[in-house]
């Protein structure tokens, strides 16, 4: 099936934000065969189906690199309270009661909220992975997915949970026509000690899978992994050989520029959380800095307890203007950078860049549409500047992933909403129980 995509404005992310008026972008068998301006009759007539997307910029779907899926069954069950006393208090008690069924309704409610904002790809870290990875196959979204692991209790625990994250590390690695990839990921420093991480780490380079992990996201953390191992996280990570193997960690807040330069030269990505960050009251990554050493941030939403949303677009928007206004600097972070974060950016920290990320032929056919007839999308400026700073979640028309139609203006066509919601908030009542 040959499909043309007509008369719309094409970002395509491809060495900057430069936008194709009246552009086409053609897909077959899931992969992108043309990006550019408007074919001929002739030239259209050679497809079986020609879409016209007028009034529509196509783009690169947006990517969410760090998040556990599940926790929408609690969002606003817990809020306004420091990230441990969250954690440890509320959080963890409850997610102890989560079984795979539990888990499944989380996972599909996310997967319909983050289609429904215009996300075709995205990280996910919990456990009941099983669970999660069933869900991708059938909503026909693209993940990371890795059985994230706390060290707590006895090594018998620990080696069986290690077991547990690369087996289904193995298990899944590729499947659902390749959608679904996976890495290994002890939890943080924090909850892990030095052997397991070690562990984690010697597995990932056995399996050939990047490492994933919290790090850096507190101050009282910081300040925990100096009393207990005499060294800041990243300095820690760094002698257990964390960064050795491909990296991603989420938050990393509270770095110096040291420690920046270090991650910078290890090429470790980053999943930067404004949003959940700002509501726990975390602080702000020093992200204008880690630009400045070459790095690439990436974006990401964390659960859905603690943001409370999986809107990208928000933490695009976010990470446009938070930046500005820590650092008094209106260049801190523009537009076509925040962009950027949310979508190639996101395909790098997430080492899937050479499919996704960008509009390029060869590439997946995973894109997304947003309405540019709103009033709050006038005048006919900016399409880039409309985007980062005017757009909300329900301007996204269609999301395609692999050349699948996941929705079609604002029609869901993979997922039963009215079902999902329904199941979503029975499970937390079971779990109110």
């Amino acid at each position: 099936m040959k499909t043309l995509f007509t008369e719309a404005v094409v970002i395509t992310m491809e060495d900057g934000a430069q936008a194709i008026q009246n552009g086409n972008l053609a897909i077959e068998d899931g992969i992108i065969t043309y990006v550019g301006s408007a074919l001929t009759v002739e030239e259209q007539s050679q497809y079986d189906e020609v879409v016209s997307c007028k009034g529509k910029v196509i783009l690169p779907g947006f990517v969410n690199t760090h998040g556990h899926l599940a926790m929408t069954l609690l969002r606003g069950y817990a809020d306004d309270l420091p990230l441990q006393q969250w954690l440890e208090n509320e959080i963890w008690p409850m997610e102890g009661k989560m079984n795979a069924e539990h888990v499944s309704a989380g996972a599909h409610l996310a997967a319909l909220e983050m289609i429904q904002g215009g996300t075709t790809t995205f990280l996910d870290m919990y456990d009941n992975m099983d669970a999660v990875a069933n869900v991708v196959e059938q909503t026909g979204l693209r993940a990371r997915l890795t059985r994230g692991c706390i060290g707590f209790g006895d090594d018998a625990l620990r080696k069986s949970k290690l077991e547990e994250a690369a087996s289904f590390a193995t298990r899944w690695n590729g499947a659902a026509d390749g959608r679904i990839t996976t890495m290994m990921a002890p939890h943080s420093p924090y909850t892990c000690g030095p052997d397991f991480i070690r562990q984690f780490v010697e597995k990932a380079a056995e399996l050939g899978l990047p490492i994933h992990t919290h790090m850096s996201e507190t101050k009282a953390e910081v300040e925990l992994n100096v009393r207990e191992y005499g060294a800041r996280p990243v300095e820690h990570l760094d002698q257990l050989g964390f960064f050795d193997v491909p990296s991603l960690v989420a938050h990393a807040v509270h770095l110096t520029e040291e420690e920046i330069a270090l991650l910078a030269k290890k090429n470790v990505k980053i999943a930067h959380n404004p949003g959940s960050n700002l509501k726990l009251g975390s602080g702000i990554a020093p992200i204008s800095q880690m630009i400045a050493h070459g790095m690439r941030p990436s974006l990401a939403t964390d659960g859905a307890a603690s943001n409370n949303n999986l809107d990208l677009l928000e933490e695009i928007q976010l990470a446009a203007l938070i930046h500005k206004g820590y650092l008094q600097d209106p260049l801190a972070v523009p537009a076509e950078t925040a962009l950027a974060m949310g979508t190639v950016y996101g395909a790098e920290a997430l080492f899937l860049d050479k499919e996704i990320g960008t509009l390029e032929v060869g590439k997946q056919a995973d894109f997304i549409t947003l309405d540019l007839t709103q009033a709050h999308m006038q005048p006919r400026t900016d399409v880039l500047s409309h985007i980062v700073y005017s757009a909300t979640r329900s301007d996204v028309q269609d999301v395609y992933v692999q050349g699948r139609p996941l929705m079609k203006n604002r029609e869901m066509l993979t997922i039963d909403a009215e079902k999902v919601i329904f199941e979503a908030n029975q499970a937390f009542e079971n779990l109110r129980g």
